[in-house]
Parts: structure tokens; C-alpha cells; sequence
């Protein structure tokens, strides 16, 4: 059994030591967590409780404590895919919910499995999601203020669980200003994708992810034979001509883990039931 997760980015020059050691502690907690739960619980499960937990902690930019965009509202996006049925789920852009990635679990036993705007939203609220706010005073005072974010938050996680299979779970809460309706990385296959063979979780500059279309990329090569190692090499070389901004976070089959950034420095942590490892 595997996992391993990321927060997003963090900037020495916009990040303060005291914010760096709270996400490494906090990365540290939900990656032992959710473990724990790996051990009794499927990847598809596991990936949803951890990016749950991600979600619900206000350090990171997905769930609460999300970018608020353009015109003083928060959408968020997430997805789940089942490495060992080939299904992905995800909602683009939902609004006032307070776990998206339960949203998309939910999802995945319908034939329309990714929903946007509206649409989302009223399939959370017929599902027994209550309305809830994710802004917080930070989040508020930053759009007030026009302190416009760098647009590197978002959270995931892979896991591998005790029967080989895998899955993937990616969540965001935007990259703050944007023009309402943009549509991010992480509920597309560009952000969030898995196979039997491997699992891949991104964060970075959305556009940037999808037009290397990353996630899919890394899995197809890992599938047809490439080391992880390898498979992130090529595809992150690919992001080369345009300085494309992705940090990247994977499993394979055989219980290799693997992680990448284009640019310094994604937060990340990971946890085979003995060795544990955080960004530094």
C-alpha cells in the first residue's frame, strides 16, 4: 500500500517560514491519516478521504479557503478516477459545497459523470449536500485588496491499496480572478488520471497542464513500458517551450512513487507505512 499527496505550490518569496512548517505538519497529519484508512478501504475511497481532509483545511486552495474569482464568487472543480475501471468523475466550477471530490464520488455511478456551473451544484444539493460557504477572512480581504494570487493551488492525492489498484483524486478552488466559467485542469484528464498501471495527480497553471495534457500523458507512457522516472522526464521536457508551470505526483503498479515540478516548489507528502517523506 502507497499514498501520496500534494497542496499545491509554495513560494519562499509569498510564504512565510511559520506557513511553510503549519502545511509540512498538516501534510504530514492527512498523509498518515488517511493511511490508516487505506488499510480497511479501497483507493477510490482513500483518495476521496484524503483530498477531504485537504479540502478542509484552510491552508491549502480547494474546499475552504478557496480563490474567490472575478466577480466576488468561489466555483471550485474536482475529480475521482478509478485506475481499475477506466471511470473518472468531476464537477467544473461548483458553488458552496463544502467537498467537492464527494460530489464527483457520487458522480461516479452515473452515466453523466461530469457536470459543471449549475448543473453541479443542484445535483449536490438534490444529493444531500448542503449549502455552505468555503470563503474565509483571508480569501476575502485578498480579492478586496486585488491581491491577485498566483494561481498554483490546488490539492490531490494517489493511492494504492492492498489489492494493486489504484486511483487518483484532485480538487481546486481556483487560481483567484478569473473570468467567470474558466474551466482548470483538475476535472479533466489533463489533471487527474489513472489506469491499472498508474495514478496522477497535478497542480500548477492549469492552461499550462492542459495543453501538455500531463496526467495522460505520464500515464500512457508509464503504461507502454516507460519507468516513472522516464515517463516524467519526457513529459515535463514538453512543457519546456512554453515555461509551463505543473508539479506532478504518482504511483505506478508496482508501488513506485514518483513526484515533479516544473518550477519551485510543490508541497507534497508521502506514506508507505514506514518511510515518510515531505517537502523541504
Amino acid at each position: 500500500m502507497k499514498l501520496i499527496i500534494h497542496g499545491g505550490f509554495f513560494s519562499e518569496s509569498s510564504t512565510n517560514h511559520e506557513t511553510k512548517v503549519a502545511k509540512q505538519n498538516a501534510l504530514e497529519r492527512i498523509v498518515k491519516d488517511s493511511y490508516e484508512f487505506l488499510k480497511t478501504h479501497s483507493a477510490v475511497e482513500t483518495v476521496v478521504y484524503a483530498v477531504s481532509l485537504l479540502e478542509d483545511d484552510a491552508l491549502f486552495n480547494a474546499g475552504i479557503g478557496s480563490q474567490i474569482q472575478s466577480d466576488g464568487k468561489i466555483r471550485m472543480s474536482a475529480a475521482l478516477m478509478d485506475g481499475e475501471t477506466q471511470k473518472m468523475s468531476g464537477v467544473i466550477n461548483i458553488e458552496e459545497v463544502k467537498n467537492p471530490i464527494q460530489v464527483a464520488q457520487v458522480l461516479m455511478k452515473e452515466d453523466d459523470r461530469v457536470l459543471g456551473g449549475s448543473g453541479a451544484t443542484n445535483y449536490a444539493r438534490q444529493h444531500g449536500f448542503e449549502k455552505f460557504s468555503t470563503e474565509i477572512a483571508q480569501r476575502r480581504a485578498e480579492y478586496e485588496a486585488k491581491l491577485k494570487s498566483e494561481g498554483l493551488g490546488t490539492v490531490g492525492c494517489v493511492a494504492l491499496d492492498s489489492d494493486g489498484k489504484l486511483a487518483a483524486a484532485t480538487s481546486t478552488g481556483g487560481k483567484g480572478f478569473e473570468i467567470p466559467g474558466r474551466i482548470s485542469d483538475s476535472a479533466t484528464v489533463a489533471g487527474n488520471y489513472a489506469n491499472s498501471i498508474c495514478g496522477v495527480s497535478l497542480t500548477g497553471v492549469g492552461e499550462d497542464i492542459v495543453s501538455n495534457a500531463t496526467a495522460a500523458k505520464i500515464v500512457t507512457r508509464v503504461t507502454d513500458g516507460f519507468t516513472l522516472k522516464d515517463a516524467f522526464a519526457k513529459t515535463f521536457d514538453e512543457l519546456l517551450p512554453y515555461d509551463g508551470f505543473a508539479g506532478a505526483i504518482a504511483i505506478d503498479c508496482d508501488g513506485n512513487m514518483f513526484h515533479q515540478d516544473s518550477h519551485p516548489s510543490m508541497v507534497f507528502a508521502s506514506f508507505d507505512g514506514e518511510k515518510f517523506e515531505v517537502f523541504g
